[in-house]
């Protein structure tokens, strides 16, 4: 029997701990935070998007960062075992739509405490108020750990399950690389991931609070189509926000860095050129009498109205009898191709997950185990590992901590 102490209680080392105390070994989980899974409490908007039920396939396809790496951990611990270790626990979840699973409370915190009960149910330790401070590594082998308040703890594996920087309010701050790079490992380079992007125009301001459903966005730089699809957005005092902009800011990343984006909306993705010029007519032959301003009722939500107007080019006051036909061309094209300059991204503080971390070439994908130091292992989103969203990200900290904690 080992002693395996674990560094980090969100739910990467929550799950590890449940891995390993089955396996029959003394587990030790230190968290720096007063309670277990903060930054698990408000995944999914408090909702916690569990995990994605789509078949193998997609799930690799939606990873973006070093896939081939978690071949063997998707494999060991599939979506479909995460949805079965969480009914057998006792938690009843719902499928919604894009295959995301939830809970059906629609509370994160159950699923904690579906968690926390199966640690104390396997007599898993859990500290408290206690982070960890350094590891202590002799000639490439893993002894144990140091905690913030200078205890020595023995071990003899220790998982680092610390999650990376982003929602540092949560406790991620980015511990595990520190003790990744002592340890001798390379971690690549880190950015803000599933994250809202900053736009250029003001009219992004005037549209604060405006969910836009069922439309297509896509990027691009130039000619060039780095990401398209179709779904929910929202826009924001700085820009846009949505899981189809979450989506697009893990893709877009190393063209951004060189400069400015297009986001191209289409607004009526469900209607060609031709059906929505077709209902634009009919609208404007209801609204004969009515000024261009008042005639758009039946097109978009009020709050939009007034910038598409502005777009548009055509005068707020002109009758809609009056309306070239170059003028409704022209504003048909802005409704399918509605252009914003992206300008960035925003920080951690608001990014879902940390993009980049320690390289996964020095470590063994089977058991999440150092290649450089024996006995230490490392899980979840402190390896280069990214997803996009839906319930991947979390899929990815399951499977990695129960290839490393069922391992040992």
């Amino acid at each position: 029997m080992s002693r395996v102490v674990i560094a980090g209680g969100g739910a990467a080392g929550m799950m590890a701990s449940i891995s390993a105390a089955r396996s029959g070994h003394e587990v030790h989980v230190y968290e720096k935070n007063e309670k277990l899974g903060k930054k698990l409490f408000i995944t999914g908007k408090g909702r916690c998007n569990l995990t994605n039920a789509c078949d193998m396939e997609t799930l690799f396809e939606n990873v973006c960062s070093n896939r081939k790496f978690l071949y063997s951990a998707f494999y060991g611990f599939s979506n479909q075992d995460t949805v079965a270790f969480f009914e057998d626990c006792g938690l009843k979840v719902k499928l919604e739509r894009g295959d995301r699973v939830f809970p059906a409370s629609d509370h994160s915190s159950d699923v904690i405490g579906v968690l926390s009960r199966k640690m104390k149910e396997l007599g898993v330790n859990v500290h408290l108020n206690c982070g960890v401070k350094e590891l202590v590594i002799e000639e490439g082998k893993v002894k144990g750990i140091l905690t913030e308040g200078n205890a020595l703890i023995p071990a003899d594996e220790v998982i680092i399950a610390t999650g990376g920087i982003s929602y540092p309010s949560t406790g991620s701050t980015g511990d595990g690389y520190r003790f990744a790079r002592a340890a001798g490992h390379t971690v690549s380079e880190l950015s803000p991931a599933l994250v809202p992007l900053n736009i250029k125009e003001d009219f992004a301001k005037q549209l604060q609070g405006l969910s836009l459903r069922n439309v297509r966005a896509g990027v691009f730089k130039g000619k060039k189509c780095l990401y398209e699809d179709f779904g929910e957005m929202m826009f924001t005092h700085f820009g846009v926000t949505g899981p189809l902009i979450l989506s697009a800011s893990s893709l877009i990343q190393k063209e951004l860095k060189k400069g400015p984006l297009t986001l191209s909306i289409d607004l009526k993705p469900a209607l060609s050129q031709e059906q929505l010029d077709a209902r634009i007519l009919r609208d404007f032959k209801e609204s004969k009498n009515k000024q261009f301003k008042n005639s758009l009722g039946g097109l978009f939500p009020s709050k939009l109205i007034p910038v598409m107007v502005e777009l548009s080019g055509i005068m707020p006051e002109k009758q809609v009898n009056e309306i070239s036909r170059e003028e409704r061309t022209g504003f048909l094209h802005k409704i399918k191709h509605l252009e914003l300059t992206i300008t960035g991204l925003r920080d951690y503080n608001e990014a879902i997950i940390t993009k980049g971390g320690v390289v996964v070439k020095e470590i063994n994908p089977a058991t999440m185990e150092s290649k450089l130091v024996k006995g230490l292992y490392f899980i979840g989103e402190v390896l280069d590992l990214d997803a996009l969203t839906g319930g991947f990200n979390l899929q990815i900290a399951w499977s990695t901590a129960v290839a490393a904690g069922g391992n040992i």
